[in-house]
């Protein structure tokens, strides 16, 4: 309590004692539910968590109360949770493993591109070229062997419809689409592929061609020309694949950088040997 001439003094000066001031770190309780923290620091991670359209209008008192009162349920609903299973454990470590490895290359991606760097993508991307470009639009039926693309071939020859070939025979993921490639310029694709293209002429069917991937049976669709865009038009689309392109090599750096060690002997059909999850 005040001490009397103390509080006389308060009430004739209107002036309010201080009080002790709180600790705002990231372990500062903002409340307990049976007697389990829920900290400023978890209240503001799902702050940053939470989208520009969820928060638009609410003032931050709103919004505090909102998100404590959302905390405070989930932690009460939590505590009478079973203890975890093996499959929710597993699952737990799958997702830890995802966020951690997800704010590494986040942190790579968010660094802004030099303008150099722009420019070299830009230059990768379109040779420096200042005349137009031929690109072509194909399909592609991909087999294994020399011997099935030549029957595959025979098959055409003969009539029958490419798309429904390429469904039923290519082993490549273009199958469903009728074997269709989309559009491309040569230096996109490995250079069998690209010079068989380039030697086809509208609508022309190829004779089998190899590469790394297995044997080929291409169908040219259409040609057409390009002028690449100017530099400044398309800065924005280079910055996304700048950032790609970091994130890809970081990924490939920490890999080689790794000591991998994979277990010899393991079929690969224990993938189906669900009840070693338990329930």
């Amino acid at each position: 309590m005040l001490k009397p001439l103390l509080a006389v003094s308060v009430l004739l000066s209107g002036a309010v004692p201080a009080l002790p001031a709180l600790a705002q770190d990231a372990d500062t309780a903002v409340a307990t539910v049976n007697g389990e923290a829920i900290t400023l620091g978890q209240m503001v991670a799902m702050r940053q968590g939470l989208d520009a359209q969820t928060t638009q209008g609410l003032p931050d008192s709103a919004l505090w109360d909102l998100m404590l009162d959302q905390m405070i349920r989930q932690t009460a609903v939590a505590q009478t949770a079973e203890p975890l299973s093996k499959r929710d454990t597993v699952a737990l470590e799958i997702e830890k493993r995802a966020y951690l490895a997800g704010s590494v290359l986040e942190k790579v991606a968010s660094a802004e591109p030099s303008e150099a760097e722009l420019k070299a993508a830009y230059d990768q991307a379109f040779g420096g070229q200042a005349e137009p470009a031929v690109e072509y639009n194909a399909a592609h039926i991909l087999v294994k062997t020399k011997e099935e693309a030549e029957a595959i071939a025979k098959q055409l020859a003969e009539g029958a419809d490419f798309g429904a070939l390429a469904e039923e025979k290519s082993t490549d993921n273009s199958g469903p689409n009728k074997g269709d490639l989309g559009w491309f310029q040569p230096e996109q694709m490995v250079e069998p592929f690209a010079e068989a293209v380039k030697a086809l002429e509208k609508g022309q069917v190829s004779e089998p061609v190899e590469t790394q991937f297995g044997w080929h049976v291409i169908k040219l669709n259409d040609t057409r020309e390009v002028t690449p865009p100017a530099f400044d038009e398309i800065k924005e689309q280079l910055a996304v694949q700048v950032r790609r392109d970091k994130v890809q090599a970081e990924i490939e750096k920490r890999v080689a950088e790794a000591k991998v060690e994979k277990t010899e002997g393991l079929a690969p059909d224990l993938l189906n040997k669900t009840d070693i999850l338990g329930e």
